[in-house]
């Protein structure tokens, strides 16, 4: 039985015992374009330079017409069969043009901890995972396809990765004996490097409910590694009061519920339950969804009155133009769980909302209003605060507490007096709570404005719409 065999029924075998694993998707083949400095393989007659001073193994899959090549400190060519290179002809027509070498590359450029490098075993239409659960949590099994080459690196201060076991080049590695001698050898060095570590023997889940992923210490670099091509900063998300949900680096738009459960709840079966149910139905299309049990925040537990010290969390997005689908799914999966609750093994539930969309980008498939829509928006805002201060004045000046004076007639200020007004129609004399209403006052320092307090996750906050299952409360207090 050959490798790629051998992968295929060891990953039927985890799909039967419900394991989860981590496929791992970047390569090293000479044949791969974007492995290149033109993201093109090099064309016939080309000379070729790898990085002088790095480690690679480098698999070929095809013959390779070269005019030169700059090899590696050190490192291997495997060939498939048919594969190999030869020098070009030069009696025929060459495909390259003169100019710089095709360059190989750096081979150290992909690390563990980035979720971007990552595709899970069980993915389906419809389910996504939060970033810190992308890469391999400690129960999963690591899977190195064995028909192509790879080099990964392990973070340094990240501390030691735990997995299940790990796979590469034919071989299952669940005994840290063995793993350690595999990356001690040429063969581990090439496909291994960095000063982190890499440890194996973790249990596989056994609890029906879930497990926890694992990955909490390492968020920092998850996210680091994530947003490293963005500057290391998270995009702007396109709702008011946005979300950010347990494991994800950047605030998202859409719904999360929050479950409390029983004994009797199953992960698996509600996760299905949610595709078939839910999410097949066509006022649903377009969102997906991403169902995994994390650590509860202490403040949720003092809110709900929880004790237990984990939860399920549903996340909720819309891919598409927003349509309000998240907030209404949410709403149903609430009703649902009212009814069903207790067959599902579920004590209570929560829902948190992002609030409305905002002009400019389409994070988390929400788009703004056009510009014409902005435009009509502000119009009709400045002919409602135009009405409202004529209004105003008017019933000032028949109240008699407003007259009008020419330039020459009017009083001269005293001294040192603010030459400004209260807005009879926006004052309120809570400033915190004129502040919320968005009305800066223009022209003045940022030392001028009241400065408003960070917002609290509490459960009146407008984007923390919380919400305990009436019937389940008493099952969970007795809890």
């Amino acid at each position: 039985m050959g490798a790629p065999a051998r992968v295929l029924l060891w990953l039927r075998l985890c799909a039967l015992t419900q394991a989860a694993y981590k496929l791992w998707v970047p390569n090293m083949d000479f044949d791969t374009a974007t492995n290149w400095s033109q993201n093109r393989t090099p064309c016939a007659g080309a000379a070729v330079e790898f990085p002088a001073d790095k480690m690679v193994s480098v698999l070929v899959r095809e013959g390779h017409s070269i005019s030169d090549m700059l090899l590696p400190l050190d490192g291997e060519f495997i060939l498939a069969s048919g594969a190999g290179f030869g020098a070009p002809d030069t009696s025929s027509h060459l495909d390259c043009s003169p100019g710089a070498p095709a360059l190989f590359l750096d081979p150290d450029r992909f690390w563990w901890h980035d979720p971007r490098l990552w595709r899970s075993g069980d993915a389906a239409l419809g389910l996504f995972s939060v970033d810190a659960e992308r890469v391999p949590c400690r129960h999963d099994d690591v899977v190195f396809p064995p028909d192509a080459s790879f080099r990964v690196g392990l973070v340094p201060g990240a501390g030691t990765v735990r997995v299940r076991s790990v796979q590469a080049l034919g071989q299952t590695f669940t005994r840290d004996e063995d793993l350690a001698a595999f990356l001690a050898s040429r063969a581990g060095r090439l496909r291994f490097h960095g000063p982190g570590a890499l440890s194996v023997g973790a249990e596989a889940c056994a609890d029906p409910s879930g497990c926890v992923c694992g990955n909490a210490e390492v968020q920092p670099w998850i996210c680091a590694a994530l947003l490293q091509p963005l500057g290391g900063r998270c995009p702007p998300a396109a709702c008011r009061d946005p979300l950010r949900p347990e494991g994800q680096c950047c605030d998202l738009c859409g719904a999360v519920v929050s479950l409390t459960h029983g004994p009797a709840f199953d992960l698996q079966r509600y996760r299905a339950r949610l595709l078939h149910a839910f999410l097949a139905l066509p006022q649903y299309q377009g969102l997906q969804t991403a169902v995994s049990k994390v650590p509860r925040q202490p403040w949720l537990r003092e809110a709900s009155g929880a004790k237990a010290d984990t939860e399920i969390q549903v996340v909720l997005v819309e891919t598409g133009p927003q349509t309000g689908g998240a907030r209404r799914l949410a709403r149903a999966l609430l009703a649902d769980l009212a009814e069903h609750g207790e067959a599902l093994g579920v004590l209570s539930a929560t829902a948190r909302e992002s609030g409305a969309p905002v002009r400019g980008g389409s994070a988390a498939g929400l788009n703004a209003p056009g510009p014409r829509a902005g435009l009509a928006g502000g119009l009709a805002a400045a002919l409602l605060l135009l009405l409202a201060l004529l209004a105003g004045a008017l019933l000032l000046h028949r109240a008699g507490r407003l007259r009008c004076r020419r330039r020459d007639e009017a009083d001269p200020a005293p001294a040192g007096a603010p030459r400004s007004f209260h807005n009879p129609v926006f004052y309120a004399a809570d400033s915190a709570q004129a502040g919320v209403w968005g009305f800066p006052a223009a022209g003045l320092p940022d030392s001028a404005l009241p400065q408003l307090p960070a917002p609290q996750p509490d459960a009146g906050s407008s984007s923390r719409s919380y919400f305990v299952n009436p019937l389940f409360a008493g099952a969970e207090a007795e809890a």
